[in-house]
């Protein structure tokens, strides 16, 4: 029975992305950050616990790239999709038209990209201490964000209306998952200020921004998570 602990959060993260997804292409997109929020928890308790009772195994390994697939994989790609139909006037009400549809789809770069990213992610034995390519969950955070200004009068909700910008977004996130750039863990290890500096100084920050901006703080904090990794691994390089 222990050794099936890890994969019940794997599978309750699962279920919170086949909700969320459901709720996308509902058009009732108002429980999708909440959804994420728990998918994300259970997410980062199944290692978790997995290791604190020794039950790791290779199945587990893989029905948690699955689950991410469809969390981290297909629900931002169907968020955008529904963005895209809104930036494009569609009201919702009815199916989109072919031509809608067409100009939407390229939402799904997203989903492409994070099945590269998650393949990618099961064989490189580089990326045990930290991360190459933007990792899914960040990128769905981000994505998530944008959910929550759509139709507000201001900076934000007028970028979410542009759907050349949401182009933009979904072709740039789609590259930075699979680029070269070296990205920090979050994990931490242990306790101790000097092993996790770095760490602490973003969760603080992630807190102060989404304090400030609320969910768009989220967004911002994948922005800054880019941002601390150009940093960080430039800092190596010079030390190096």
């Amino acid at each position: 029975m222990k050794r099936h602990i890890p994969s019940m959060f794997t599978l309750s993260n699962l279920a919170m992305g086949c909700i969320a997804v459901v709720c996308a292409f509902s058009g009732k997109m108002d429980w999708i950050p909440l959804l994420v929020f728990f998918a994300i928890f259970a997410d980062s308790l199944d290692g978790l616990v997995a290791r604190s009772l020794g039950v790791s195994s290779e199945m587990g390994k893989e029905l948690d790239s699955m689950a991410d697939m469809v969390t981290f994989g297909l629900l931002p790609g169907a968020v955008m999709y529904q963005l895209l139909l809104i930036a494009w006037g569609h009201t919702g009400d009815h199916f989109p038209s072919t031509e809608l549809f067409v100009k939407a789809l390229p939402a799904f770069f997203l989903t492409l990209f994070s099945a590269v990213r998650l393949a990618k992610f099961n064989i490189d034995q580089r990326e045990d201490s930290g991360f190459i390519g933007l990792p899914t969950p960040a990128c769905t955070v981000f994505f998530i964000a944008l959910i929550t200004v759509v139709g507000k009068d201001n900076v934000w909700g007028n970028m979410v209306n542009n759907q050349w910008i949401l182009y933009g977004l979904t072709f740039l996130f789609s590259y930075l998952m699979v680029s070269p750039l070296r990205m920090f863990s979050n994990k931490f290890a242990g306790r101790s200020w000097e092993k996790n500096k770095l760490r602490y100084i973003f969760l603080i920050l992630i807190f102060s921004l989404f304090g400030i901006f609320g969910y768009m703080g989220l967004a911002l904090s994948t922005l800054v998570y880019l941002l601390f990794s150009l940093f960080t691994h430039r800092q190596s390089a010079v030390s190096s």
